[in-house]
């Protein structure tokens, strides 16, 4: 018999501890508190259709996207008063996309964290990161 595999994001109800925070017609809002630990008030937009990555979303998923970005910023401004946002989509597994369905990272940012004024060039641009023989 073969196994079947869920996507947490397709069916989101099947974990008890994601919530559902905003939804429209074609994504949805997820924040799972037990992920998010450190990342106080984070969360993701799925498109509600599986879709694996972003490249594959709909002009209507898109615009429902940035429907729900915009809800959820005024959201995070209003409760948790955020000094700014880290956005973003990984796509692949050498970009660190383990689930494959696509999904948009709204991360919250403070002035107080560690990493404050470091965004994803600060990774992406250290020596640590050339490619070898480049």
């Amino acid at each position: 018999m073969e196994k079947v595999i869920t996507c947490p994001f397709c069916e989101p109800q099947l974990d008890s501890e994601q919530r559902i925070v905003f939804e429209n017609e074609y994504c949805r809002y997820l924040q799972h508190p037990s992920h998010q630990t450190i990342l106080e008030g984070s969360g993701l937009i799925v498109p509600k259709i599986h879709r694996q990555t972003v490249f594959d979303l709909t002009a209507e998923e898109w615009a429902a996207t940035y429907e729900l970005m915009q809800q959820v910023k005024a959201y995070a401004d209003e409760h948790y008063e955020p000094d700014g946002y880290t956005l973003g989509w990984n796509v692949g597994e050498a970009s660190n996309q383990s689930i494959q369905h696509a999904h948009f990272h709204i991360l919250l940012r403070f002035a107080d964290e560690p990493y404050a004024g470091k965004g994803i060039r600060a990774w992406f641009k250290s020596e640590e990161n050339r490619r070898p023989g480049r």
